[in-house]
């Protein structure tokens, strides 16, 4: 009798290890929590960009130009360019570091010297492939304090 029960007790415990170890994937439209590096790494196109300064929205006019940011293990670039010239071109790159959906940016190289160094946190969430970036920029060396709010989406 006592090996039908020991079987079964361990028959029971084998399935409740393992369910344990499943993760839920999230439906298409539904957020996803970033759990990896390996889920933001990658190229992303901006499709679209709000700035919000004070009591003033501004929405990125994105006709003209193309904002890319590109990810890998654990460094960032981004760059703009304006559509059939060579006029506006500007780009950044550093470390990041993401913890959970805590994604912080230290931008090491960019134009602006003021910015360089500055670490910069958001909060990122990815939908399908989107990814949303959301946070505070406060750099009173180079007067900006402002929220923003980025969309982009996978380039494959």
């Amino acid at each position: 009798m006592k090996k039908p029960f020991s079987i079964s007790a361990l028959i029971i415990a084998m399935v409740s290890f393992i369910s344990c170890g499943e993760k839920e994937k999230p439906k298409e439209n539904e957020t996803a929590v970033v759990e990896t590096k390996n889920e933001i790494m990658g190229s992303w196109l901006l499709v679209y960009g709000e700035t919000r300064t004070a009591d003033t929205v501004e929405v990125k006019d994105l006709s003209n130009t193309e904002f890319m940011k590109i990810l890998n293990e654990d460094h960032f670039a981004f760059f703009n360019q304006k559509k059939d010239t060579a006029e506006g071109f500007y780009g950044g790159a550093g470390t990041y570091t993401l913890k959970e959906s805590v994604y912080t940016e230290k931008l090491d190289y960019i134009g602006v010297k003021e910015l360089r160094g500055h670490e910069f946190t958001f909060d990122v969430e990815i939908k399908g492939d989107t990814l949303i970036q959301s946070g505070v920029e406060d750099v009173p060396e180079a007067g900006i304090k402002r929220h923003i709010v980025e969309k982009y989406i996978r380039i494959k």
